[in-house]
Order: structure tokens, then C-alpha cells, then sequence
């Protein structure tokens, strides 16, 4: 049973042989493949290589497309990198310099077209590298950002969160142009070769729940229900970093497949909140199992997560695997899913 195959069954509820694991890995992928993070980045090829040759070494169940803060920026920006620092891990937002310090750009900007030569193409076009070297069976994780994130990579989140207070009509006009260039986003990735479109929201887990539920949710449900409404297979993965635990009674009513939720969730609270139904992915710690943990501190933790889901669950890290990770700790990540399947959950 190929990763593609396993994951649809496991969402529909289906009998699966082992559980998935899908850990969020970037600059790991980079480092496996001796690339520096900014060549990985802008060339789409690179990107594939290095995710297909990861995925091969460990037996990860699917390639990811995740990999910085500013295709989208830059996109919309008409190709201006100025907005950013080229850091040695990629491109860093720089508030000083955004793209709208000014709120009178926004009326000035329109959505690119993902097609066009730039940033959103390199991933569409890494995608299709994916999909034609491993085949109709692997799972590709395309990736669009969240609402909330793109508005503070364009606007600053120090100016975002003055907006909220200051001017909350200004703020939803971002918002709804972020929702926009995500909706525009998704579409290619899928004729690309996706099955899974990804969607990071950072910055929410900052916000209040008032405030989650007022300006963010709508934003992202537009997103999401764009994409189920036009293409129901499409598998729909979460991705809010932080502890989000205030927002998931809000968050439960998006219609998205997957919530991967950070290691600084509760996630008994979020079992419980969530219910038994919806499918959650990760929550191991990024720093205390993978970075400085050892196997069996990974293989424990996982197994936990386990305990605490139950069968609806994909193994997984609360964020993204940090590049210095040993890699026998990423082995026995793996090496849990590949032990157990969904329904042999651990006892208490």
C-alpha cells in the first residue's frame, strides 16, 4: 500500500495497514541533500530532489512543498524582494521595509498570477517534478500561506495587530486579499500534481479567541471551502504553529481534513474538543524529543500522541524538524508508524 493510497483510506475511515508519518521538514530536506537553504528554496527541482531523496532514506509518507515565508510576498510585490533579508535559512520577513507600511498600497496591488515567471511557478513546477519522478502513489503536500501569515509578511505583525484595534476595516480588505491569493494558489498546485494542499496560519495562535473568530476564521474558511467545493478530493491540511488549545472550538468547524498541531498544544484538550472524529497529525516536540531527545525519547513521545488520539491520528512533529536533528531520532519517528497501525493505540 503506496502513501497516497494509505492516507485517503486512513481519512475515509478505512482499514490501513500502519499509520502515516508525515513530519513538517524543510531545511532538514536542504541539509540531507548538502543544499544551502536558499538554493533549495528558489529552485523547484532542488526542492524535489532533496524531498523524494529524503523521503527515500527515511520512509517518509509524503514530499513537502513547505518551505518559506515569502513565494507569495515577493509574488505579489511584482517580483521586489526588498520586504526581505536572504538569511541562511531563506528569506526573513523585515517589518521596516513592508510591503504595506503604507495601508494605501493595498488598493494598488492585485493578485499574481500563479503561473507567471516567479516564486508561485518555481513551486507549481517543483510539484510537477514530483508527481512525474515518484509516480501517482506518493502523497505531495502543496502549500499555500494562511490568510493571517501572508497579511503579516505584507503588512508587518507588530502594524497587523495595531490594525485590530485601530483600523479593523482596513484589516479584513488584507485579509480578504491574502484569502484571495491562496484561493488563486491552490488550483495549480493540484493540476500540478498535489493531493494535499497545506495551509500555515503562524501567526493565529498570537490572536485572541474574539479576535480568531472575527477577523482569521473567516478568511481561512473562504480558502478551504473554495478548494472543497471545486475539488472534494483534495485532502486539506492545517497548520497553526504555537498553542492554538483557546482557538479550537472554532477552528473545529473549518472543513479541513488534517490538524496538525504544535507540540505546545494540549492534546488531550484538543481530543476532547475536536472529537473523536477528525484527524489529527504531530504534536511531538520539535526540541524535546527530536533536537536534543534520543530514539527512544521520540519513539515514547510518539507513542503517546498516540495514546491520546487514538486511531484518527498521523505521526508527526508539532512543527517543522529541526535541520541539527539526529538523524536516529527521525528514524524512530518513522520507525513508530511503521510499527503500529491506527487501531493498535498503546495502553494507558
Amino acid at each position: 500500500m503506496e502513501g497516497l493510497e494509505r492516507i485517503r483510506r486512513h481519512l475515509a475511515g478505512e482499514p490501513v495497514d500502519r499509520l502515516l508519518a508525515q513530519p513538517l521538514i524543510m531545511q532538514l530536506a536542504a541539509r540531507h541533500a548538502g543544499l544551502h537553504y536558499n538554493d533549495y528554496v528558489t529552485d523547484g527541482r532542488k526542492l524535489a530532489e532533496a524531498q523524494m531523496s529524503l523521503a527515500e532514506a527515511y520512509g517518509i509518507d509524503c514530499l513537502m512543498q513547505c518551505s518559506d515565508p515569502a513565494r507569495e510576498l515577493i509574488d505579489i510585490a511584482g517580483g521586489d524582494d526588498s520586504s526581505v533579508e536572504w538569511a541562511d535559512t531563506g528569506p526573513a520577513i523585515v517589518e521596516s521595509r513592508a510591503l504595506v507600511a503604507d495601508k494605501a498600497v493595498l488598493s494598488r496591488l492585485r493578485v499574481p498570477d500563479p503561473l507567471a515567471p516567479g516564486r508561485m511557478r518555481d513551486r507549481v513546477e517543483s510539484i510537477q517534478i514530483m508527481r512525474e519522478t515518484a509516480g501517482p502513489n506518493a502523497s505531495i503536500v502543496g502549500w499555500v500561506e494562511g490568510p493571517l501569515a501572508l497579511g503579516a509578511e505584507m503588512r508587518g505583525l507588530g502594524a497587523l495587530m495595531m490594525d485590530i484595534y485601530e483600523d479593523p476595516g482596513f484589516l479584513d480588505e488584507l485579509l480578504d486579499f491574502t484569502a484571495q491569493v491562496a484561493r488563486a494558489y491552490w488550483k495549480p498546485q493540484v493540476e500540478a500534481g498535489a493531493d494535499t494542499i497545506g495551509m500555515s496560519d503562524a501567526a493565529a495562535s498570537m490572536m485572541s479567541p474574539l479576535h480568531y473568530e472575527r477577523f482569521i476564521y473567516p478568511a481561512q474558511r473562504r480558502v478551504v471551502e473554495d478548494i472543497k467545493a471545486e475539488r472534494p478530493d483534495v485532502i486539506v491540511r492545517l497548520h497553526m504553529c504555537g498553542r492554538t488549545d483557546d482557538l479550537l472550538p472554532v477552528m473545529k468547524r473549518l472543513p479541513v481534513d488534517i490538524y496538525e498541531l504544535d507540540f505546545p498544544v494540549e492534546l488531550s484538550h484538543a481530543r476532547e474538543v475536536l472529537g473523536p472524529d477528525e484527524v489529527i497529525l504531530g504534536n511531538v516536540s520539535t526540541v524535546d524529543e527530536m533536537l536534543t531527545g534520543t530514539p527512544d525519547d521520540v519513539y515514547a513521545a510518539a507513542a503517546g500522541c498516540h495514546r491520546i488520539c487514538g486511531p484518527r491520528h498521523i505521526v508527526g512533529t508539532g512543527c517543522e524538524v529541526p535541520p541539527e536533528t539526529p538523524p536516529e531520532n527521525l528514524h524512530a519517528l518513522v520507525a513508530y508508524a511503521r510499527d503500529h497501525a491506527p487501531e493498535d493505540v498503546p495502553a494507558a
